[in-house]
């Protein structure tokens, strides 16, 4: 079957930006097709599997091994990923949201929560990534429909404003540290609930989130795509980011542009 082209560019919706620079978070709706996603899920899951290393039972795991399935760079390994994790579709949303005139990609991550999955602890992503601008962004979009009972992640509106909240990698330190965080400064949450599989929210890379346990029998098949503006360089990574620069920065060095091959430019305004 022939896959559709999600290369076009479509206008982002005003409000969307407004919502993003305020809140640190948007919700875009039908960024794809229930048609599309469905064309190409069979190769996002496929391609999913093929990295999968997590084989233990659920009660094995520790809080953060039972949030979800991680798997990684599923655009290395299936053609119908690398065209859907690289679409300039989705791209110039990232773009627009961010206002910069093009984007490139970090990774893209595959985050299936299992039946009976646990909660996603709050964290920030940025922590993890040597990269000198707060110019990042994050796409999550389910290829199955979420109900209420299951939801989207629950974010601290505002709060990538603060930069770093000090609250260190995901685990169940950082969801102590940021529940009490948000307790303490009256921080409002907000959630964008129920999304139809190709729906999206986008968060940045400072923005608190977390997630609510899968208390279904049912995966929740997510993907995600880490962007960040084109002319970003390394920064000097901090003793938790020295496995990101050795994994997804390899060969670089701080200060070095962040581009190349494992970073393609996915949209630019110029091209």
């Amino acid at each position: 079957m022939e896959l559709p082209d999600l290369d076009d560019e479509r206008e982002t919706d005003p409000r969307a930006v407004v919502a993003f620079a305020r809140d640190g978070h948007a919700f875009v709706g039908s960024l794809a097709s229930a048609g599309e996603v469905a064309a190409y899920r069979p190769g996002l899951v496929a391609a999913a599997e093929s990295r999968r290393f997590e084989r233990r039972p659920l009660a094995e795991r520790d809080t953060y091994g039972k949030a979800f399935l991680q798997m990684m760079n599923l655009w290395t390994v299936d053609d119908a990923a690398r065209r859907f994790v690289c679409a300039r579709r989705f791209a110039k949303v990232a773009a627009d949201l961010l206002g910069v005139d093009g984007v490139r990609l970090y990774h893209d991550q595959a985050l299936f929560k299992e039946p009976d999955g646990g909660p996603t602890p709050w964290h920030q992503d940025q922590v993890y990534w040597p990269l000198g601008t707060a110019s990042t962004v994050t796409m999550w979009m389910p290829l199955v429909d979420i109900d209420e009972q299951v939801g989207s992640m629950v974010f601290a509106s505002g709060s990538h404003l603060r930069g770093d909240a000090g609250a260190g990698e995901i685990s169940d330190r950082s969801d102590a540290a940021i529940s009490q965080l948000i307790e303490q400064e009256g921080i409002a949450l907000s959630t964008h609930g129920a999304l139809r599989a190709g729906d999206a929210t986008f968060h940045a890379g400072w923005t608190l989130h977390s997630a609510g346990a899968n208390p279904t029998g049912t995966m929740r098949e997510v993907i995600t795509v880490i962007y960040y503006a084109d002319g970003a360089r390394v920064a000097e990574p901090t003793p938790r980011q020295q496995f990101d620069l050795q994994l997804w920065l390899s060969g670089l060095a701080p200060g070095d542009l962040a581009a190349g091959e494992r970073h393609p430019l996915l949209y630019s305004r110029t091209n």
